[in-house]
C-alpha cells in the first residue's frame, strides 16, 4: 500500500507529539476530576465530563449505553453506595493536543474482582470530554 507523502508527514508529526507534558497534565487533571466525581457520586460533574453527543458510548460491566442521554440516565439511576475504589496501573497517553486515552485497573473492598476502565478523551470547545468508555471485571 502506498501512502501519499502528506499522510506520511502528518503521521510523523503526530508521532512526535505523543505525551506532550502540558497535555498529559491537562488530561491527568480531567481524569482525576472524573475519578473524584465517580467515587463521590457527583452526577453533575460526571455528566459534564461526558461528551454531550449521540456518538458517545459507554460499555459498562453490566450494560451497553449508546449516546449521552443513555449514559446520563444510567448515572442518575445507579446506586450511590459502594463506589469507593483504589486505582492501580493508570496509564494516560496523549496523541497531539486534542486526543488521549486513560486506562486503569481498580479494586473495591467489597469484591476480589479486578476492574478495568478505559476512556477515550477528546478536547472539545467545552474542555476535555470522555467520548468512549469501557468498564469490565476480570473473572476470579
Amino acid at each position: 500500500m502506498h501512502l501519499p507523502n502528506i499522510v506520511l508527514i502528518n503521521l510523523f508529526y503526530t508521532l512526535m507529539d505523543i505525551n506532550l507534558p502540558a497535555i498529559v497534565a491537562e488530561v491527568t487533571a480531567a481524569f482525576a476530576r472524573y475519578e473524584a466525581a465517580l467515587v463521590n457520586n457527583n452526577v453533575a460533574v460526571l455528566d459534564e465530563l461526558f461528551w454531550h453527543s449521540p456518538h458517545t458510548l459507554r460499555y459498562g460491566a453490566t450494560e451497553n449505553l449508546y449516546g449521552y442521554e443513555a449514559i446520563a440516565n444510567f448515572r442518575v439511576n445507579r446506586a450511590a453506595a459502594g463506589l469507593a475504589r483504589t486505582l492501580q496501573n493508570t496509564v494516560i497517553t496523549t496523541y497531539g493536543d486534542d486526543f488521549a486515552t486513560a486506562n486503569t485497573e481498580f479494586y473495591r473492598a467489597t469484591t476480589a474482582q479486578v476492574g478495568r476502565q478505559s476512556q477515550t478523551w477528546l478536547r472539545t470547545s467545552d474542555g476535555w470530554r470522555v467520548v468512549a468508555a469501557h468498564v469490565s471485571l476480570l473473572a476470579n
